[in-house]
């Protein structure tokens, strides 16, 4: 079982939505009926894990909702999804922000660099790779199959 945290906070029909820790069979999402909305902003940097229940339980509770839902600060874990499972980001939704890993050999380092739209990428799936160092001053390398990670930009 783990610990899922989620904060809701809502300007009239415009909600901010911030998610944390592990989306799992324990995840109840009935009790954050999303009726109201009409623009969602899913804040999602802290989600640590998810599985296949708890996957399920997202579509049912994503795709239930009529609003404008976006995406920001997307981990590894959450790209994954969107790119593997159809509905995990529905037809009316879109990816602002989302994390990209990179390693450096030399250093054994990794770090999470955060992609924007309009920034590292556009409406169209244009990229724009940026030179990401570690500490040390190393460049590093995108620690992820580009035409697999960045296949939903495509979408």
């Amino acid at each position: 079982m783990g610990k899922f945290e989620i904060t809701i906070n809502k300007k009239g029909n415009d909600w901010a939505i911030k998610m944390g820790g592990t989306i799992d069979e324990d995840v109840d999402f009935g009790q954050y009926m999303l009726t109201g909305a009409q623009k969602i902003d899913l804040h999602l940097a802290d989600i640590k894990s998810i599985n296949s229940c708890g996957i399920r339980e997202w579509i049912k509770w994503i795709g239930a909702t009529a609003a404008a839902v976006t995406y920001h600060e997307c981990p590894k874990i959450i790209v994954d999804q969107i790119n593997m499972v159809q509905g995990f980001l529905p037809g009316r939704a879109t990816v602002n922000s989302f994390f990209v890993p990179f390693y450096c050999e030399e250093s054994s380092s990794e770090k999470s660099y955060l992609f924007r739209l309009g920034h590292e990428f556009n409406s169209n799936g244009d990229l724009k790779i940026p030179i990401v160092k570690d500490d040390q001053g190393h460049v590093m390398e995108m620690d992820v199959v580009e035409a697999k990670y960045f296949k939903f930009l495509k979408k």
